[in-house]
């Protein structure tokens, strides 16, 4: 909503210097979004003058019409004489009055203005159109003042050329803020003056003889007010003032009517519309539409219309959509005199109603058709002001346009009761975490327009422009605004004693601190999910994880569903970085995934006026998926980039695995890796993640196919597990190791098992026999060769014992590793190579 100060200041009287910026200011502190305040003719510089054409000489032998006339100026020039200009516009007759700049004058854009040789004539000055003048884009011709202009006035002060404007961003809940009446009240209240209200005019009452109008559908109308004017003149067209006011405000000037309807809607936020009387048949009927109607706008669109769209009618049939556009068949026509009589309105009914936001809203995006009066309509405008703007449109058609307002009034009301809310008088108190006291909450109250009556609870009637005031926080929230935002107390929240970050938690954040040291870089991706990410993954038409929660409303119509999966979120991220030229990469996410329960009831209907209860709350929760949560990481290009430490090494499918490995180690879990199959990795390259039994993830390689598919690096690796089961078999917080002054007894080890016995299997039985004194177990070295026999591997241990309170001998070493041989033996059949 744009502001000119200089139409505020007619409501309020502000200190006399005081700015836009000045202005804007105690509005923002009030709550109004104030974007930006635009200065109107600051590097307008004069002398700009009304002067009268007397004299038009055409110039011929030139490609396009140009014309040197002489203009009177009056005293402008200090001589009196006619000023000799060339113009090349010929909309202008001789007589007519038009705004000169005289030489040393400057037009905004910094154009300079000087007496100047063309087209073999000497140029004294410049006749200028609006969009030279900065007062729009009209660019078709000179601008034509009205007759009664007088020759050499100022024409900057008459054209209202020098003005501020605020330019506010109006928020959905504060529709009162559209319009002059609503912002002049804030201001008021912001400078503590008083508010010279336009809506408190002499409005008379329903009288008889009034336009007939019936109202089928009261809920979506409850209000319309109808008023006739009839006598005005067709030729008459909206004063300087009042145009230049619809410009600034971001308006087109197009006909009296026109203007007049939009100028109050500006002012009292009340939108209106007005019916050429000649082309109205029968009574205005306010109904629904029936199937198959149809309804062409004023924009020339031919519309289908709904069942649930409101209307306006006549015996004709529809005449417009409530509260958004009018009909072009009863479109206030404007033009001259024909051999019938006159072409243009010079009767019109003007309609004051107030319709039901939500109908309006509905309305105007089910037809595309945003308008100025739907955006006031859907965000509430004041009921009561009805009145008041079809009279206030009829005294300016009389005052401006000749015409005579009918004294029939129709007003069909349908009554209401004004709202109320009942508020403790400390609310505002408590909500704030200050003390304002009653005084204080009831004067600030009344500023809004609220009647208050009470001393400890206070009942409060809430004014009519005001429909987002529905309960005591709203109330609290208008006091703790006019108070001003900036005096609130700075406090930190108490948190109850003894309480943290839970176990989870903890492990959450150990997860990432311990990615983030391993070099990955956390990518947090959205939680929806498509078909044709999980078609990329190569994943069977009955793999479980196809089967997703589907959104209602999805954001995007290809990502209709909850992950199941972290990958396609990772991988696309990974892509994305790829293609800007990044080659070397390691992303890592922990995050929910959403499994759907087949046997889940249907969520429960929750109240609105008292808490739910636990059962309620249980039977919500078993309606919900299961949400566990899962870690994944990605990889593709250089682990390890190359230098002059070394030549690095590519990212492999081992990298994943120890990514899943540091993961067990931050939980306390004691992870099984073994080989496995399961889409998308690559079948002899992926590994299973094994807790307790459980498969509880997949680690290496992806399969070329998905990697084909997705448009990914070559040999880019993943893993994924669910962090939750991983925290179950978990020891708990991870303790510190115990640190022992005495010396280390190293002995490794050589066990050669078959092919098929995964290492870690073999690693369990020697920790299981090695017993309490060993201190670390690291595979070292897997060989294969014919010397061993075919199916046959060799794996190579390292194994450190270590006492507490001791040196270990060679011989408690050696027996320690001769147990833990034993176990190996006795678990996996392994055979100690060289025996």
């Amino acid at each position: 909503m744009r502001i000119p100060l200089s139409w505020l200041r007619e409501y309020v009287e502000l200190p006399a210097g005081e700015t836009g910026r000045g202005v804007a200011a105690r509005l923002i502190d009030a709550g109004l979004e104030v974007e930006t305040v635009l200065t109107l003719g600051a590097d307008l510089k004069g002398p700009l003058v009304v002067g009268q054409v007397l004299h038009i000489e055409e110039l011929t032998g030139f490609k396009k019409p140009i014309r040197y006339c002489q203009v009177d100026v009056g005293d402008a020039n200090g001589t009196g004489d006619p000023q000799n200009i060339i113009c090349g516009a010929t909309n202008f007759a001789e007589g007519d009055k038009v705004a000169v700049i005289l030489p040393g004058g400057v037009l905004p854009g910094g154009f300079q203005i000087t007496a100047r040789k063309t087209y073999g004539k000497v140029s004294e000055g410049m006749i200028c159109s609006a969009r030279e003048l900065g007062m729009g884009d009209d660019h078709d011709g000179i601008l034509i003042l009205p007759g009664q202009c007088e020759v050499g006035a100022d024409a900057v002060e008459l054209l209202e050329l020098a003005d501020e404007v605020l330019d506010i961003a109006v928020t959905p809940d504060r529709g009162y803020a559209l319009c002059l009446r609503g912002v002049a009240r804030e201001a008021a209240v912001a400078y503590g003056v008083p508010l010279r209200d336009p809506a408190l005019l002499d409005v008379p009452g329903p009288t008889p003889g009034g336009y007939p109008v019936r109202v089928e559908d009261p809920m979506a109308c409850d209000r319309f007010t109808a008023r006739t004017v009839v006598g005005i003149d067709h030729e008459a067209q909206s004063p300087i003032w009042m145009q230049r006011r619809l410009q600034k405000a971001g308006m087109r000037p197009i006909s009296l009517v026109v203007d007049i309807t939009n100028y109050v809607m500006l002012e009292l936020g009340q939108p209106l519309h007005a019916y050429d009387r000649t082309r109205l048949t029968g009574p205005i009927v306010v109904r629904r539409a029936r199937p198959g109607e149809k309804l062409t706008t004023l924009d020339g669109a031919e519309r289908t219309l709904d069942p649930e769209d409101l209307l306006i009618t006549d015996d004709s049939g529809p005449i417009g959509l409530a509260g958004v556009m009018g009909g072009e068949s009863t479109e206030i026509a404007v033009g001259d005199t024909g051999p019938t009589g006159p072409l243009g309105t010079t009767s019109v009914v003007i309609e004051a109603a107030h319709f039901d936001p939500v109908a309006v809203s509905r309305s105007a995006r089910r037809h595309r058709l945003l308008t100025e009066a739907s955006r006031r309509f859907e965000r509430g405008v004041d009921p009561l002001a009805s009145r008041a703007a079809a009279q206030r449109a009829a005294d300016l058609l009389v005052l401006l346009g000749g015409g005579t307002a009918e004294p029939g009034v129709t007003e069909v009301v349908t009554p209401s009761a004004p709202r109320t809310i009942t508020m403790p008088a400390d609310h505002p108190d408590r909500v704030a975490g200050t003390e304002y006291g009653r005084e204080t909450v009831a004067r600030r109250l009344q500023d809004v327009g609220c009647d208050v009556y009470g001393t400890d609870k206070l009942v409060v009637t809430v004014p009519s422009w005001r429909p987002d005031l529905t309960d005591p926080n709203d109330l609290a929230e208008e006091v703790i605004r006019l108070e001003g935002y900036q005096k609130l107390p700075s406090t930190l929240p108490k948190p109850p004693a003894g309480r943290g970050l839970t176990e989870a938690q903890r492990l959450h954040r150990r997860v990432g601190r311990v990615l983030a040291g391993s070099g990955y870089v956390e990518a947090p991706t959205y939680p929806f999910l498509g078909p044709a990410a999980l078609d990329g993954l190569g994943l069977d038409a009955d793999d479980p994880r196809r089967s997703t929660v589907r959104l209602v409303n999805p954001i995007s119509e290809e990502e209709p569903g909850l992950r199941t999966t972290l990958l396609p979120g990772l991988l696309a991220a990974l892509r994305r970085n790829e293609g800007r030229g990044m080659r070397d990469l390691a992303l890592f996410e922990t995050g929910l995934v959403f499994l759907p329960r087949p046997d889940a009831p249907a969520a429960p209907p929750l109240p609105v006026d008292r808490r739910p209860t636990a059962e309620e709350l249980a039977k919500l929760d078993a309606s919900l998926p299961e949400q566990p949560r899962h870690v994944a990481v990605v990889l593709a290009g250089a682990r390890e980039r190359a230098g002059w430490w070394g030549p690095g090494h590519p990212a492999g499918w081992a990298d994943a695995v120890r990514a899943a490995v540091t993961v067990a180690e931050a939980a306390g879990a004691p992870l099984v890796v073994r080989q496995g199959r399961y889409q998308p990795w690559h079948p002899g390259r992926c590994a299973e993640l094994v807790v307790d039994g459980r498969v509880i993830g997949h680690a290496g390689e992806l399969h070329p196919r998905a990697i084909k598919a997705l448009h990914l690096p070559e040999r880019t690796c993943a893993m994924e597990l669910d962090l939750d089961a991983l925290a179950a078999a978990g020891s708990g917080p991870v303790q510190a190791p115990r640190l022992s002054t005495y010396p280390v007894a190293t002995q490794d080890v050589a066990l050669v098992v078959d092919a098929d016995v995964p290492a870690a299997e073999v690693e369990a039985a020697l920790r299981e026999g090695a017993g309490e004194l060993l201190e670390s177990l690291r595979l070292f070295d897997v060989f294969t060769g014919e010397q061993l026999g075919e199916g046959r591997k060799s794996l190579a241990y390292a194994l450190r014992f270590r006492a507490q309170d001791r040196t270990l001998t060679v011989e408690e070493a050696t027996r320690a590793r001769d147990a833990a041989v034993r176990a190996a033996q006795q678990r996996t059949a392994a055979v100690l190579r060289g025996a």
